[in-house]
């Protein structure tokens, strides 16, 4: 894939609301296949588009790239064949398959926006279209059929088809629901709601940070700072929740028994299943040795 490939296909991707990491090659020292400015894409299922290094330094990008895709915080990758000490911004892997140069690599976690559901016509729900907006937020009305990509339920109805709103979100696991209510009002509403413990739990009411907010404007900045906090603090979502406030957690890692690189255990790793147990590898190469003499080298992972 050319380099404008790579881009067209970055821009498809965020239109499209796939998360995946764009990663671009900012350092080679010789010798190494990639050069300054190469680039690729990495997906949430560990497939590489694109061109950043040879196979084995594809593993360590794929394992990184999963990692950057679970924290959503970008990554300077250095990748150096002998090991090195740490050093501030960076993390450093060592690879002793490279061929002997070192490799750089900015990797960028590219994330859909929040998607925020408001349920109500009240002034609160007015100034949480507008501020979310702002923030870069995708902010529509509530609707059931979408319920299981939405990261945010805030419902601030004032006593209008809240019930109905609350249970539904509740049910269909979206990480953040809130209800604009006082605590005894909001208590009230949410014990009635036919949920069991787990589900009424999740609900937030009062929904909000307690900054001492007054206007519309401040109750629906203190509603979204709390969104943003939850995100930062990675709060999960119940267990039947499909699509996470954040990206999901990072991708198992395997430690590949030839050369103990560490390599990431998903499907689009290279592996080989051996009398029922399945090991990954960071190349063919290592995999072809491997399974010339498996009990040589099985417990050396």
């Amino acid at each position: 894939m050319t380099i404008r490939g790579v881009h067209e296909r970055a821009e498809a991707l965020r239109a499209e609301g796939v998360p995946f990491v764009h990663a671009r090659v900012v350092l080679a020292e010789r010798p190494t296949s990639a050069k300054p400015g190469d680039e690729a894409i990495v997906l949430g299922d560990g497939t590489i588009e694109g061109f950043v290094g040879g196979q084995c330094a594809q593993a360590t990008v794929r394992a990184q790239g999963l990692a950057a895709i679970a924290s959503g915080h970008p990554v300077l990758l250095r990748i150096s064949p002998q090991p090195e000490p740490e050093q501030a911004g960076k993390t450093i892997v060592h690879n002793p398959c490279l061929s002997g140069g070192t490799l750089e690599i900015f990797m960028e976690p590219v994330l859909p926006a929040p998607s925020v559901a408001v349920v109500g016509e009240s002034p609160i729900a007015a100034a949480l279209m507008r501020i979310g907006e702002a923030l870069g937020y995708e902010m529509g009305e509530w609707s059931l059929q979408g319920m299981r990509t939405t990261d945010a339920v805030i419902v601030a109805s004032h006593g209008f088809d809240e019930e109905q709103a609350l249970a539904d979100a509740a049910m269909a696991g979206v990480p953040y629901v809130a209800l604009v209510a006082s605590p005894k009002r909001g208590a009230a509403v949410v014990s009635a709601l036919p949920l069991d413990e787990g589900q009424r739990a999740h609900i937030k009411f009062p929904a909000g940070l307690d900054i001492g907010a007054r206007t519309p404007e401040e109750v629906a900045l203190s509603i979204l700072a709390e969104v943003i906090q939850r995100r930062a603090d990675g709060q999960q979502a119940p267990p039947s929740r499909s699509l996470p406030l954040l990206a999901e957690e990072p991708a198992a890692t395997a430690i590949d028994p030839i050369c103990q690189m560490t390599v990431a255990a998903v499907e689009s790793s290279i592996h080989a299943d051996v009398d029922g147990t399945r090991w990954y590898f960071c190349c063919p190469g290592c995999r072809d040795r491997f399974l010339a003499d498996p009990a040589a080298y099985a417990g050396s992972a």
